[in-house]
C-alpha cells in the first residue's frame, strides 16, 4: 500500500535524518522533494501546495532549529501535517439513533459497494455486536440483489430480498419496516452504482435518501482511480449529504494520493479502508496510523488488533507452553505460523505495518509472494507426522516422495528445508532470551523466508 509515496518520502526523510542543522536551503531542497513524491503519488495538487507550506512553516520554526536533532524534528513536522491533511482523528459510525440506525451506501459502478456492504455488516457484527440487516436496492444490475444475499448469508447476518415488481423504495420501505419490527440495530442499504452526470439515478437516490433518513451516507470509491476518486467523491458531496467514504482496493494502490485528499478535498472523513477481496478486509481509517506507515515507521498497532481477532489464541498458548517445556520447535510449528500469517492477511500486510520494513531490500520485498505460503503448507502436508517432528530424517528418497505428493519439485522442498532450520535457529534464541543476538544474526533480512 502507497509503496511509491513511501519509498520517496523515506529518502527524503532519511536524508534530512542526516542533517547535523536545519537551514533554509536543506529544507527547501527537501520539500522539493517531497512535492514531486506528492505530485507522482496523484494527490490533488492545491493539496500538496498547502502541506508543503505548512511544513516549511514549522520545520523553519525556532521549536525545529533549536532542536538538538533538528532532521528528526522536521520529520515530526511532517507526519503532524499528514496526520492533519487526513483528518486528525479517527471518525466512527454515528449510530447513536433510535434503532434501526439506517446506513446507506453510494457510488459508481464497480467501485466495489456491495462487497463493501459485505464486509462493513461483518465488522459491524463482531466488533460492534450489532445486530445487523442487509439489503440491495440495485435493481438494474443482473443478480445483484442475489450476490449481496450470498454475501449476507457469508457473514452471518440477516437479509431482506426484493418481492416480484417492487421498485427501488418499496424495498427499501419493506427493509426498514422489517428491521424496526424485529429489533435490528442497524439497516445497511447497498445502492446502484450511477455517475453524477445521471440526472435521472441521482434523483432516484436522493430520493430515496429523503424516505429512509440515514444517520450515514457513506461513498463507496476506488482509491485506485486517484485524481478521478476525489473528483467523484466531491461531485457526490455536492448532490447528496455524504457523512464520509469508504475507499477500496487501497491494497493495490502503489500511490496513495486519493487517501491524502480526500478530507481535504471534501471536507469528509475517510472512515474504512478496504483492502483485497476477503469478508475481514475492512480497516477502521486511522489517519495517525497511516501517516506512520507512508513515513515507514510502521502501524503497530493496527498489527496488535489484528493479531488479537485472526490469531488462534490456544495454538499460540500451546507454542508457548512447548518451549516452556524445552520441547523443539517442529515443523508441525512451522506450518501452525504460516497459516497464522495467513490469517491476518499474509506476509505482505505483516510487512506493510512492521516498523523498519522500508529498510529490507527492494529485490527481497520484490520476491514476497504470498501464494508460495500454500506451496510450503502443501509441501508439510505431504510429509508423515513422523517426519514433520523429525525433519533430519528428510532426505533423499523421502524429499522425491514428498515433492510428488505436494505437486512441487525437490528443489522447493530443500528450500523449505533452509527456511525452516533459519526459523529453528531463530526460536532458539527467543528461547534463549537472546534477542540482542538474535536480532543481529538476522540483521537486514527476515528468518525463515527466502532472502
Amino acid at each position: 500500500m502507497f509503496e511509491t509515496l513511501t519509498t520517496r518520502l523515506q529518502g527524503v526523510m532519511r536524508n534530512l535524518r542526516g542533517e547535523a542543522r536545519i537551514t533554509e536551503t536543506n529544507i527547501t531542497d527537501a520539500l522539493r522533494e517531497v512535492r514531486v513524491a506528492l505530485l507522482e503519488a496523484d494527490v490533488a495538487l492545491p493539496v500538496a501546495k498547502d502541506l508543503i507550506e505548512r511544513v516549511r512553516t514549522r520545520a523553519m520554526g525556532q521549536e525545529v532549529l533549536a532542536s538538538l536533532t533538528p532532521g528528526q524534528a522536521v520529520i515530526k513536522v511532517v507526519y503532524e501535517v499528514l496526520v492533519e491533511t487526513m483528518g486528525v482523528a479517527c471518525d466512527r459510525l454515528n449510530l447513536a439513533a433510535r434503532p434501526p440506525a439506517v446506513v446507506l451506501l453510494a457510488g459508481l459502478q464497480g467501485a466495489g459497494k456491495t462487497t463493501s456492504a459485505g464486509k462493513l455488516a461483518r465488522l459491524l457484527r463482531e466488533r460492534e455486536h450489532k445486530k445487523v440487516l442487509l439489503t440491495s436496492v440495485d435493481i438494474y444490475r443482473p443478480a445483484a440483489i442475489d450476490q449481496l444475499e450470498r454475501l449476507a448469508a457469508e457473514v452471518g447476518v440477516a437479509f431482506e430480498g426484493r418481492a416480484p415488481g417492487q421498485g427501488v423504495l418499496a424495498i427499501a420501505a419493506s427493509a426498514h419496516a422489517r428491521a424496526r419490527r424485529e429489533g435490528f440495530d442497524v439497516l445497511l442499504i447497498d445502492t446502484a452504482g450511477r455517475l453524477h452526470v445521471d440526472a435521472e439515478m441521482m434523483a432516484e437516490v436522493k430520493a430515496l435518501h429523503e424516505a429512509v433518513e440515514p444517520v450515514e451516507t457513506l461513498f463507496v470509491v476506488d482509491s485506485m482511480t486517484g485524481q478521478d476518486a476525489v473528483n467523484t467523491a466531491r461531485a457526490f458531496n455536492e448532490a447528496l449529504p455524504l457523512t464520509g467514504l469508504i475507499l477500496t482496493k487501497v491494497d493495490g494502490d502503489a500511490r496513495g494520493g486519493a487517501a491524502l485528499s480526500m478530507r481535504a478535498v471534501t471536507g469528509k472523513p475517510i472512515k474504512f479502508l478496504g483492502v483485497g477481496e476477503k469478508l475481514d478486509g475492512l480497516e477502521p481509517f486511522h489517519p495517525d496510523r497511516l501517516a506512520s506507515r507512508i513515513l515507514g515507521m510502521g502501524d503497530v498497532l493496527t498489527l496488535i488488533e489484528e493479531a488479537e481477532r485472526k490469531v488462534d489464541r490456544a495454538s499460540a498458548e500451546r507454542l508457548a507452553e512447548k518451549f516452556k517445556k524445552g520441547r523443539g520447535f517442529d515443523l508441525d510449528d512451522f506450518r501452525e505460523q504460516m497459516l497464522q500469517m495467513e490469517r491476518m492477511g499474509g506476509m505482505a500486510n505483516l510487512l506493510d505495518k512492521l516498523p523498519g520494513a522500508g529498510e529490507i531490500p527492494a529485490a527481497a520485498r520484490a520476491r514476497l509472494n504470498d501464494k508460495e505460503t500454500g506451496r510450503l503448507i502443501a509441501i508439510i502436508n505431504s510429509m508423515t507426522p513422523h517426519e514433520r517432528r523429525f525433519p533430519d530424517i528428510i532426505r533423499g528418497s523421502r524429499k522425491r516422495r514428498i515433492a510428488e505428493g505436494s505437486g512441487t519439485a525437490v528443489q522447493e522442498v530443500n528450500r523449505l528445508l533452509k527456511q525452516f532450520a533459519q526459523a529453528q535457529r531463530l526460536m532458539k534464541q527467543m528461547g534463549k532470551g537472546d534477542m540482542r543476538k538474535m536480532l543481529s544474526r538476522f540483521k537486514g533480512r527476515m528468518p525463515g523466508l527466502p532472502f
